[in-house]
């Protein structure tokens, strides 16, 4: 009899991975490819944080940490918030993590169950369904639509909710449209959420220092009247291009903070300890880096919204915020999945099917600009000479080279 795990029929993947690891593939077996698609920024961590890895290392930072976290990195994240947002966050209600999925993780997994609904963005980040799944809840897609910039509609949002909610995930900057949710839009959500005291809010906040054309980020923090079931995520990996270290933390309230401590002693222990010390120096020094990386991406956010729009059957609205674009392929001819792979495979440049991020992803592709400025030039030269073949020749060179 074969061995079988019940529940993991429902959990999903994040294809992005998939993506780079088929790109991988390719670039072994001897073509360029030009990688649009992974979600990371292609800048080296700064010296003075791998430095602060090094040192902690030699000092002998080796073993175990508190499950929440080393006291000084905790009191780092309270006072870098106060810093950006002029927001009170208790040190110890701060939980450091290996990465933003740990969060998504702990506070799906403290909310699904069957008979629960969980709202989500569609198109999201793919983790969040992926997760409410697993969990045997009902997953309640919140619409995120191109005429609204991308951004979530308050009304809306709050017209899903259902006595059986439990928990609402929003994210702003947000992946992979690159929406950013005005103030106004979430004064209406706060603001309407006093009618629905049972449901808890999980802000994802990762990008939450990547925003162009004067934006400013509303942190879910600033409102008082929700701290007490605000989970909020954010950490490293994007603005301090620190991806491959595995760090980020969360902000929980009083009534969950054990049960989210727990959840750290049982899955994961402990972050390890240098990579700790190296993201309180990353808080603590000079914060120079942030600003040139994330001129570098307006750079690139403006030449690529100008050559997708260039290519034929391609439109995109300007993004706000992260590094993504979320390009409208509905003139191509092409759906959306079809499209990316038929890009990777016989043009060598690796983007994101608008699907793999939710069903009211088709007829979208995402665009990662975290790449150079040549690099974006050259892909876009590649995807104008592949579309202006249209579907139907592309499809049988496709077919003829298998």
């Amino acid at each position: 009899m074969p061995i079988t795990v019940p529940g993991f029929d429902r959990i999903g993947e994040e294809n992005a991975f998939a993506v780079l690891a088929r790109a991988v593939e390719l670039s072994e077996q001897g073509m360029d490819v030009i990688n649009l698609g992974i979600g990371q920024p292609d800048f080296p961590t700064p010296e003075r944080i791998v430095e602060a890895a090094v040192k902690a290392m030699r000092d002998g930072h080796h073993g175990y940490t508190p499950a929440t976290g080393i006291q000084p990195l905790r009191e780092a994240v309270s006072a870098d918030l106060d810093r950006r947002f002029s927001v009170d966050v208790n040190p110890d209600q701060v939980l450091i993590v290996p990465g933003g999925k740990v969060t998504i993780f702990a506070a799906i997994l403290m909310f699904g169950e069957p008979g629960a609904e969980i709202l989500y963005p569609d198109p999201g980040f793919p983790i969040y369904r992926s997760m409410i799944e697993f969990t045997g809840a009902r997953p309640v897609p919140v619409p995120i639509r191109e005429g609204n910039g991308f951004a979530f509609d308050a009304e809306e949002t709050l017209s899903l909710v259902t006595p059986t909610t439990r928990l609402i995930i929003v994210n702003s900057p947000a992946n992979p449209c690159g929406g950013v949710t005005p103030l106004a839009e979430v004064d209406r959500l706060v603001a309407g959420l006093a009618n629905h005291p049972n449901a808890a809010l999980l802000s994802d906040e990762i990008y939450d220092q990547m925003l162009y054309d004067g934006e400013r980020h509303v942190t879910m923090l600033s409102y008082p009247e929700i701290r007490d079931r605000l989970i909020l995520l954010n950490g490293w990996s994007k603005t301090y291009a620190m991806t491959g270290w595995r760090l980020g933390y969360s902000v929980w309230p009083l009534p969950l903070l054990d049960m989210a401590r727990k959840l750290a002693v049982n899955v994961w222990s402990c972050v390890n300890a240098p990579a700790q010390w190296a993201a309180l120096e990353a808080l603590t020094g000079p914060q120079d880096e942030i600003a040139s990386m994330v001129a570098e991406f307006d750079a690139r956010r403006k030449l690529v919204i100008d050559l997708l729009n260039d290519l034929p059957g391609v439109s995109c609205i300007v993004p706000k915020g992260a590094f993504y674009a979320f390009p409208n392929i509905a003139g191509t001819g092409w759906k959306a999945r079809s499209l990316a792979s038929a890009l990777l495979e016989n043009a060598g440049v690796a983007v994101i099917g608008g699907p793999d991020f939710g069903v009211l992803g088709e007829g979208y592709i995402r665009v990662s600009y975290a790449n150079s400025r040549e690099n974006i030039r050259r892909a876009a030269d590649r995807m104008r000479e592949f579309l202006e073949r249209g579907p139907d020749a592309s499809r049988e060179s496709n077919a003829s080279s298998g």
